[in-house]
């Protein structure tokens, strides 16, 4: 059986993360950062190789590399990795401009690679298990869905709360509709760093009239991941930021009773929904692993990235 190793580019905040869970996967084949020594560091820890980027591209042991690099730097990390023959994911957002984003495309499609990129949500079971619920049509036609991404921290200063938080929340927002938005607007406010938007509010609307908007900011008292779907039907909570696992994914079947001279609400008791008990960063290195295998495509791929970068550039 075909096993893929894989190198990480890019061992910063979040590409330990990342150089943990492939080598938990046994995938793990070689670590690569501009700081040498954060790159032998985790390569002795891991029992692996510290190459350069150079090397790492050159190696035919590695058939995948995983990009944890600043997003100005996507586009060309992953179009050289394409020309050396390597399976390329990418960390949000696929890149800054879609120029760059349909370059990454045109690339993995001429080595005949493929490309996927880190909407780590996607991979959440709890929000699997929404989206099959909405699929299944649980909650009937969507009304309108909103996400709160917020929390105090961490503040950057190359990217505004927008580019930070929010590509996740697209993307899920994008998923659940099954469409692009053919309307949108947004504004933020940079209170912290000038130019810098540390709390950020995007709406968009959908062609049959369906609604949705983020709210993003890394300036407020308390952390608060909640996603919320109202259908004809019923409607759903996505609370990522609950104490408890059961309290994560719930349904509301509520009612409207539309027939007398006022709408009455007929309000039933939360229904937890059920889904495996799982870490989204593992599913989704394991769901990398299977791909650079060929046992199937990326589920959020080139297309999909795309979609959710054109709403985060309009």
């Amino acid at each position: 059986m075909y096993h893929p190793r894989l190198a990480v580019i890019g061992c910063g905040y979040w590409g330990k993360n990342l150089v943990r869970n492939f080598a938990e996967l046994g995938a793990l084949e070689a670590v690569v950062d501009p700081m040498l020594s954060t790159a032998v560091a985790l390569a002795e820890q891991f029992k692996v190789k510290a190459l350069t980027l150079e090397a790492a591209l050159a190696d035919p042991a590695i058939s995948g590399v995983a990009i944890a690099a600043p997003a100005e730097l996507h586009a060309d990390l992953a179009v050289k990795a394409f020309a050396a023959g390597k399976h390329v994911f990418v960390e949000k957002p696929i890149a800054l401009t879609v120029a760059d984003a349909e370059k990454m495309k045109n690339a993995a499609e001429t080595a005949g690679k493929s490309l996927m990129v880190g909407h780590l949500l996607q991979y959440h079971p709890a929000f699997e298990a929404l989206l099959a619920q909405v699929k299944a049509g649980a909650l009937g036609k969507l009304r309108y869905a909103y996400s709160n991404r917020l929390s105090l921290g961490k503040f950057r200063v190359e990217e505004n709360v927008l580019w930070s938080f929010a590509p996740h929340d697209v993307s899920m927002l994008l998923a659940l509709f099954g469409a692009e938005p053919v309307r949108q607007s947004g504004s933020g406010g940079a209170f912290v760093t000038q130019g810098i938007e540390d709390e950020y509010r995007l709406n968009m609307e959908f062609a049959d009239g369906e609604r949705a908007h983020i709210f993003a900011s890394w300036l407020h008292p308390f952390k608060e991941h909640r996603l919320v779907v109202v259908g004809e039907k019923a409607m759903a909570v996505f609370e990522d930021s609950a104490a408890k696992p059961e309290e994560k994914l719930r349904l509301y079947k509520h009612s409207i009773d539309t027939s007398g001279r006022a709408p009455e609400p007929k309000k039933a008791e939360a229904e937890p929904i059920l889904y495996e008990k799982d870490e989204p960063l593992k599913r989704e290195c394991r769901h990398f692993v299977d791909v650079c295998a060929g046992k199937h495509k990326p589920r959020t791929d080139a297309d999909e990235a795309i979609r959710v970068l054109k709403v985060l550039t309009k």
